[in-house]
């Protein structure tokens, strides 16, 4: 599986470039294997649950619910629960239409296939009531966390366990602390994002003292990363490549190491599977011309966000600064420039094509 993306266009010229970073600018013809990539977030998703489902103790309760400001549900909470019986045993619940709002209730083929998946109907389990309910012994935790996995994303429409927010406390319901369900989030009260960035930054700083100097770029960036994200540098999402995973709404962004010459890329695929045109190039032309720092292109029909951040000398703001524009930019922009060209956003599922000609999207973000 490969990520790599091509760091510039076929054919675009790269003025005055020392020869050595040529190579890596231009020899990049493969994209992202979105598709797997995504396929594997959900295993790592599931294998994490399994892990935790079988070591709860007695009393405990989990959550798992789509997070319905990431997702668009709106009022719609779609939701999983399981509590451990005192006996060891595992009961699931999760919601039916009688809580879900018009027009997000599921239809006949979706409840057949929550039948299918092992639930039985709201109301058929004892204890169930207007939820789907399903009971299975501890051992059969594999088996349960495969279900809820695949009850979340083929049934409640979550397009990546990016968009799962959790929570697991004891019979008292005090938390339970243990490692992540992988990328998604533990749920927890809103912070105040201009305090995180002071702490990060300072955070980093205190990083680059003497014994940091000496640290190779990559473990320079998971230290950075971690910082900004509020987590251990162990409890990053790194998939296969190598690469870094941010989740930005409906996009994700992705923080890369390269070493000959010492790079850090951070770049998002925010489109796929979209028609190079002549008003495409335009259009990302104008947005580049208008960007702080970056740049947009199409290169093997997707079109790329990509902001470097040089590794010699490398210094933690700036690198931050790429992460924040980068997140930003690329939720922002894979919905605006889907509307004009079509394509496909990381997280749309339900795209369609692009609009009619001269329907314009006003963006937020440029």
């Amino acid at each position: 599986m490969t990520a790599d993306h091509p760091s510039v266009p076929a054919g675009d010229p790269t003025g005055e470039a020392p020869e050595q970073y040529e190579s890596i600018l231009l020899d990049e013809p493969t994209t992202a294997d979105l598709r797997a990539k995504v396929t594997e977030a959900w295993r790592e998703f599931a294998r994490a649950l399994a892990d935790r489902l079988r070591a709860l103790p007695a009393g405990a309760h989990v959550e798992l619910t789509l997070d319905p400001t990431a997702s668009g549900t709106g009022d719609a909470v779609y939701s999983i629960s399981v509590d451990v019986a005192a006996a060891g045993g595992l009961s699931a619940r999760a919601v039916g239409n009688a809580t879900l709002p018009q027009g997000y209730r599921l239809d006949r083929a979706a409840v057949a296939d929550m039948v299918a998946l092992g639930w039985s109907p709201p109301g058929v389990v004892e204890g169930s009531g207007e939820q789907f309910g399903l009971n299975c012994d501890a051992s059969e935790s594999t088996r349960l966390a495969a279900v809820l996995s695949r009850t979340l994303r083929d049934v409640y429409g979550a397009p990546h366990p990016a968009f799962l927010v959790y929570l697991m406390h004891d019979a008292e319901g005090e938390p339970l602390p243990a490692e992540p369900l992988g990328t998604a989030r533990e749920f927890g009260p809103d912070r105040d994002v201009e305090s995180d960035l002071d702490e990060a930054l300072a955070a980093a700083a205190a990083a680059q003292v003497d014994e940091n100097d000496v640290l190779a770029l990559e473990e320079r960036v998971r230290t950075v990363v971690s910082t900004l994200m509020k987590s251990s540098s162990d409890q990053l999402q790194v998939d296969s490549d190598g690469d870094i995973n941010i989740r930005a709404g409906s996009a994700m962004v992705f923080v890369r190491v390269r070493d000959n010459p010492p790079l850090v890329d951070v770049f998002s695929p925010v489109l796929t599977e979209v028609e190079p045109t002549e008003r495409l190039y335009v259009k990302l032309s104008e947005l580049t011309n208008r960007m702080p720092i970056g740049r947009l292109y199409c290169a093997d029909d997707t079109v790329w966000a990509s902001i470097p951040v040089f590794g010699r000398n490398f210094q933690a703001t700036h690198l931050m600064l790429a992460v924040q524009v980068m997140t930003g930019l690329a939720d922002e922009l894979d919905d605006r420039l889907h509307g004009e060209f079509g394509g496909k956003r990381f997280f749309g599922e339900g795209d369609k094509p692009s609009r009619a000609e001269g329907e314009h999207r006003t963006g937020m973000y440029l």
